[in-house]
């Protein structure tokens, strides 16, 4: 009987030490958001050089180095800070090689202005003599960019543009009209670089002669006030220049400076004043400049020639779209090396695709086709006469890695389903592909472009056998039909240990801007995962708008924001509520910015849905958004009044049943915090009680020290007190 009693106790003992060691931890949020412990490493900041096989980067010591791409080997230092006796150096962070790779261009003191935009403090490094010099001593810089013979330096200060000849490092100035909250000169006005992600207004010509510019005209752009505090005794007052929808735009015009002439041009974009020009590109051949202009409907997209020595243009390539012209981006227009063939992207015959369009016989040419729709460009190897770009995968969810010669034949270089990004080295010899699904941690894997793998560069090994300790609720897609009959795609994340016979909550998680995607096969441990974590189902839903569908999927919604989008997630809610694991009466939903006005929207017209929602830095009216974003999705106010009045939050309060938390930072430049202010009001004489939380001087992302663990955590706590 002892014998008995001894083994049993061993069989207790050995499981309980089996227990321990396979213990699982869960989820927390310091471990999310203050040590990063999910957080898959990738491979950035790498710069591809002339010669294929090498790149630039930072080392680990801060170094900027020579590495060999087909081994990670470090060849050789190019500049070391610490050879310096500069304090200025202890804050680079980026840099830039000229054209012949003998000098460096090396950025430091850099301080945010808005999403793109900086100022800082440049020198120029000459590797062969190793000197290196402060680019200029009158002010910090922005837009600082080598000339393609890398003998000159441009750069905008006090929106003026600068000339710095780096032979006797003599400071050239080119215009001399720039005025804050005036004129700006070589550098995009606030929603030209938030809207049409444009990062500078500078374009040297290639045979570096001459610079194209932009001049914006703000003067009669309306005035914004922003209250900084910064902890003060008399709070600032800030302003600057932001065009709401209806409201009056900079006037934009193209100037093209000559170096030798010291003579400035004015190029013809038109008579029309009320337009954008969203891009400029030089011809090959250096006589002749591009110019993407767009109405200001931004319905109609033409692409000027310019003479740039007599400034005339005209017409070579115009479209019109029913809706709108999907957002001019930098590879919407690749000029082929001879100058005679425009690559363009198009929405044309119903989803984005690559054309070849000859400027000369005016034959356009669709490359691509089907419903693989074309997202990114990377760039056009002229060698082998080869686009290579990224496209979806046989499904909305997934993108891949193709090329297509210019005959139209197209091969898909990635190999792994999932998300896949890519990077190439200059001359297009190698492709590093960027790898996730909704399993997989992100993985970079280097190969030649004929497709042979080269090497692994990283696997994220160290992350996997840290997810194995850890306690991983199980993340899975879906489709549902609507009552409408559109079918819809989304991600569950159930809770841990999910019983399918137990009812729980859900949080419903979505973006639903136009064009957007939030549903799709790749990586990421986080948010939704810790909510899962404590015993919430989170589920996400692409409605109509969102991209990867086609045009009329994404289109739809065009002059009425929010009314389809809000449907659908409502729609969403009502299914969720059939599943026989949902608490029917415990759904709850939240977004950020686009997402916070769509979680507005929904709690307030699906009141009866609904128990609760968060809104952060959320539109709550059209009317107060800008110009160029508000404009495309919406038309004027003038003339489409009851498309911006009828989904716009803040005229659906009284319908508010469930709890609602309210979420703005101060210094919002983008969804200004009068969003907010006025939803605030709304409520109030509506009569309703809901909670508010602000951030001071946060921006659009409210980060900064601790912020964002505290904003995670009060909707965390909101969450467990009101779902």
């Amino acid at each position: 009987m002892r014998k008995v009693i001894i083994a049993v106790l061993s069989v207790i003992l050995g499981f309980q030490c089996v227990s321990a060691q396979v213990s699982k931890e869960n989820i927390t949020l310091d471990e999310l958001f203050k040590k990063g412990t999910f957080r898959a490493k990738s491979i950035w900041g790498l710069n591809p050089m002339n010669n294929d096989e090498f790149y630039s980067a930072f080392n680990s010591k801060g170094q900027i180095a020579v590495f060999k791409l087909s081994t990670g080997e470090q060849e050789k230092v190019i500049f070391d800070p610490s050879s310096f006796d500069n304090s200025d150096l202890k804050s680079l962070s980026s840099y830039e090689l000229s054209s012949d790779e003998s000098m460096i261009l090396l950025a430091t003191n850099v301080k945010p202005i808005y999403r793109r935009s900086y100022t800082a403090e440049f020198y120029v490094y000459n590797i062969n003599t190793k000197e290196l010099r402060k680019l200029s001593d009158n002010g910090a810089q922005m837009n600082a960019a080598f000339s393609p013979d890398g003998k000159k330096v441009a750069f905008v200060r006090d929106n003026n543009i600068f000339i710095v000849d780096l032979l006797t490092f003599k400071e050239k100035q080119i215009t001399f009209d720039g005025k804050y909250n005036s004129i700006i000169n070589g550098d995009p006005d606030w929603v030209y670089e938030e809207e049409f992600a444009l990062t500078t207004g500078i374009q040297w010509s290639p045979d570096s002669k001459k610079i194209a510019f932009y001049r914006f005209d703000e003067s009669r752009v309306k005035l914004f006030n922003m209250t900084t505090y910064n902890r003060e005794l008399y709070p600032e007052n800030y302003t600057f220049k932001y065009p709401k929808a209806g409201e009056e735009n900079s006037i934009v015009t193209i100037h093209v400076f000559d170096l030798e002439s010291n003579s400035t041009k004015k190029m013809d974009v038109g008579p029309e004043t009320d337009q954008y020009i969203a891009r400029i590109k030089w011809m090959p051949l250096s006589d002749k400049l591009c110019m993407i202009r767009l109405n200001r409907l931004q319905n109609k997209v033409d692409i000027l020639v310019a003479d740039i020595t007599t400034g005339n243009s005209e017409v070579a390539f115009s479209e019109s779209n029913k809706y709108y012209i999907e957002e001019v981006s930098d590879d919407y227009l690749t000029i082929t090396p001879d100058g005679k063939k425009f690559i363009l992207t198009s929405e044309r015959d119903g989803y984005m695709h690559i054309y070849l369009y000859d400027i000369q016989s005016k034959k356009i040419t669709q490359l691509t086709s089907g419903t693989n729709e074309v997202s990114a460009i990377y760039g056009f190897d002229t060698k082998r006469n080869t686009i290579y770009y990224q496209g979806y995968d046989q499904s909305p969810l997934r993108k891949a890695i193709y090329s297509v010669n210019l005959k139209g034949k197209v091969k898909k270089l990635s190999s792994k389903s999932g998300t896949n990004s890519a990077v190439f080295s200059r001359n297009y010899k190698y492709v590093m592909i960027y790898n996730s699904s909704i399993t997989e941690p992100l993985s970079v894997v280097l190969f030649t472009t004929k497709g042979k793998q080269v090497r692994v560069m990283e696997d994220n090994h160290s992350l996997k056998e840290r997810l194995s300790k850890y306690n991983i609720p199980q993340k899975e897609f879906f489709t549902f039909k609507t009552s409408e009959g559109v079918e819809l795609n989304g991600y569950m994340v159930k809770p841990l240990n999910f019983d399918s016979t137990k009812h729980y909550p859900v949080m419903m998680y979505q973006y639903s801007g136009p064009g957007s995607q939030t549903v799709l096969d790749r990586f990421r441990i986080g948010w939704d995962e810790y909510l899962a974590t404590l015993g919430y189902m989170v589920v996400c839903v692409d409605g109509r708008g969102t991209g990867g569908r086609g045009e009329q999927f994404k289109k739809m919604t065009y002059g009425q924001l929010g009314y389809y989008e809000s449907i659908d997630q409502i729609e969403t809610a009502k299914y969720l509520q059939t599943l026989p694991f949902v608490d029917a009466s415990r759904i709850g939903i939240w977004g950020w910015s686009f997402g916070g006005y769509m979680s507005s929207l929904c709690l307030f017209k699906g009141a009866d849905v609904f128990k609760m929602a968060i809104a952060v830095a959320p539109v709550t009216n059209w009317r107060y958004y800008d110009s160029i974003y508000t404009e495309r999705y919406m038309g004027l106010p003038q003339d489409n009044p009851l498309g911006y009045d009828n989904n716009s939050p803040i005229n659906h309060v009284d319908k508010l049943k469930g709890k609602f938390l309210l979420i703005h930072g101060t210094a919002d430049d983008n969804v200004h915090f009068q969003n907010s202010i006025e939803m605030i009001e709304k409520l109030v004489q509506a009569g309703k009680q809901f909670d508010v939380m602000v951030y001071p001087d946060k921006n659009h992302s409210i980060r900064g020290g601790n912020t964002t663990m505290h904003l995670y955590t009060l909707m965390a706590n909101y969450i467990k007190e009101n779902l």
